[in-house]
Parts: C-alpha cells; sequence; structure tokens
C-alpha cells in the first residue's frame, strides 16, 4: 500500500481558516511559519509537497479572485506532473470553493478539499491541540485523493462528498457539511477552464445578489425589487419556496423584465437546500414566457460558480441562454 501511495505526488495547498489559527481569540499563523509545523503531521509513507495558496485569508472573505488564482496555481502545478491536490480551507465559504474549482477544473485533475472546526495546533502554536478535527479531516482528505476517480471533492468527517453539492449544515458540529457522496453519479463538469490574468481582474467585478424569497404580497415584492434598478448586477437569484416557486402578478413580471432589459441575468432557483427546480405547478406558468434562466445546479453554491463561470466565458447575460444547459 505504501508503494501505491509513493506512486503519487500530492501538492498540498494550504489556504488559510481555523486549521491553521492559533491564540486566543484566534488568528492566522503566518503561512510559513505554519508550514514546517503541519509537515510534522504529515504521512510518511506518502510523497507530499507542501504549498502556500495565493492568498491566505478568513474564508468569509475570499471572494471569485481568490479561488480563480488558487486554480491557477493548480494549473500551473499540472504542468509540473501534479495531478493530485489537497487544499485546506476555511470551513465559512469552503462549499463555494469546493463548487467554483468543481466548475472550472472538471475532471482534470484530483482535487479533494478539507478544512476543520478547531485549530490545528493549541493556542501557543507549538504542539497540535489536545483536541482537534484538523489532523483526522487532512488523512482522510490525503488517502481520499489517491484513491478517488477524477474531479473535485470535499472530505470532511469522514464524508467525501462531490464539490458541486457541498453545503455547509452546521455551524458548530464536526460533521458540517453534507451533500451527495462521492460514490454517487452525478453530470459532473469534464472539461477545466484555463484561467487566465484577465480572468482575474474581471472577476474582481462579478457582481452577484441572491434574494431568499419572503412570504410577502407581489406588490411589495415589485417595490423591493424596483430598488435594485439604480444599480444592477450581473446576476440575480431569486430563491423561490419549494420547488422554485414565487406567486407573482403583471407588475412583477413586467419588473423582472425590465431587470433583464438592462442587461441583469435573473436566476429562479430555490431557497431549499436538497432537490431542484420544478415547474409542474400552474403557479409557475408565466415562466414559460419570463425569460428566467432555471437552475440546473446541486446547490447555491454550485449555482454561484456557474453563474461566475458563464460571466467569464460569455459576458453578458443576452449570450448565456445558448450555453446555459450545455
Amino acid at each position: 500500500m505504501a508503494a501505491f501511495f509513493m506512486m503519487k505526488k500530492i501538492a498540498l495547498i494550504y489556504m488559510g481558516g481555523t486549521f491553521g489559527c492559533i491564540g486566543e481569540p484566534l488568528s492566522p499563523m503566518p503561512a510559513d511559519t505554519f508550514l514546517p509545523k503541519l509537515s510534522h503531521v504529515l504521512p510518511l509513507d506518502m510523497h507530499i509537497d507542501c504549498f502556500v495558496a495565493p492568498a491566505i485569508r478568513d474564508s468569509s472573505a475570499c471572494t471569485a479572485s481568490d479561488w480563480l488564482a488558487l486554480i491557477q496555481q493548480i494549473q500551473a502545478l499540472q504542468l509540473k506532473q501534479y495531478q493530485h491536490f489537497v487544499i485546506i480551507h476555511g470551513t465559512d465559504t469552503l462549499s463555494y470553493a469546493s463548487a467554483v474549482l468543481a466548475q472550472f477544473i472538471g475532471q482534470s485533475a484530483h482535487v479533494v478539499l478539507t478544512g476543520s472546526q478547531y485549530p490545528l495546533l493549541n493556542i501557543q502554536g507549538d504542539n497540535t491541540r489536545e483536541f482537534t478535527d484538523a489532523i483526522d479531516n487532512l488523512n482522510f482528505a490525503l488517502n481520499a485523493v489517491v484513491k478517488s476517480s477524477v474531479g473535485v471533492y470535499l472530505a470532511f468527517r469522514h464524508q467525501l462528498i462531490h464539490g458541486q453539492s457541498a453545503l455547509k449544515v452546521h455551524t458548530t458540529e464536526l460533521r458540517a457539511f453534507e451533500g451527495l457522496d462521492a460514490n454517487h453519479e452525478i453530470q459532473q463538469v469534464l472539461a477545466p477552464y484555463i484561467v487566465q490574468e484577465s480572468d482575474l481582474a474581471q472577476s474582481a467585478q462579478f457582481n452577484c445578489l441572491s434574494i431568499m424569497w419572503q412570504p410577502l404580497s407581489p406588490e411589495l415584492q415589485v417595490q423591493n425589487l424596483r430598488n435594485l434598478l439604480v444599480h444592477l448586477p450581473h446576476v440575480l437569484i431569486l430563491q423561490g419556496f419549494g420547488t422554485g416557486n414565487i406567486a407573482v402578478n403583471a407588475d412583477l413580471i413586467n419588473t423582472l423584465k425590465e431587470i433583464q432589459q438592462h442587461g441583469c441575468a435573473v436566476v429562479l432557483s430555490t431557497q431549499v437546500s436538497f432537490g431542484g427546480i420544478d415547474q409542474r405547478y400552474a403557479v409557475s406558468s408565466w415562466i414559460q414566457d419570463s425569460g428566467l434562466f432555471l437552475s440546473n445546479c446541486m446547490g447555491h453554491a454550485d449555482l454561484y460558480a456557474k453563474c461566475l463561470k458563464m460571466y467569464l466565458q460569455y459576458g453578458s447575460a443576452a449570450n448565456w441562454a445558448t450555453h446555459w444547459n450545455d
């Protein structure tokens, strides 16, 4: 088994998060100080090379350009014969990071993301913490990356799930994520998107707004939507009830069309964590002529990632229709 592992060169990329925090209150240890300490807990029977991600930050502050820079780093390492990658990332936006990597890397590499609810090191940063899930999650991710099929996965608390489907479901419990098991067959993104420097600059401007529909009258919904016309985002996601149902009137439909006419892509999704859009109900009959995009993604993070890629690939929403169901 050791020989099997040694044949596979693993790039371990550290991107920050609770995993590498010390002190009270918790704050990140500088990466160049943390990585030597991390190396002491790595398995000796595996070929692991450690790298620092382009951006080390609290994951709640991560944006699209940070994840694209990470993808660019992965794609550069692929040219150096690395095909197996483990990413240590904060848990706040770990589902978003997983979804973006899945959309852009596709099945061109073996990638497993992980993190922890507790730091690896103690408060002083001079030894491993007495109670931590960091070592367990990391070892699970390292073993998973050499055994899993190509694609992007999230490893957490002995669960390996498809990166596109990852959802954080608990703020503090060790089992913090849910999603489709890695053994579950899904329709994955196949071809990679090669990230260019221009993509990093363009992604920094990407403006995506999501509205979780509330039980309000259509008149109040119109009022809220019309406030957006002053400064429209590139993408407006409407998180409807149940299978994507929202109650409308003529004024609301016309307002959504006006938003679209200003170049904003309007996507109908659902605020329900699992399951997809279903338009068999009469309340949704207006959708057929609305011009709205219907979410065909595995969750909210996956929808964000898809919209980001559509924005970079095809520019304005007018060009999206031909490729939305690719």
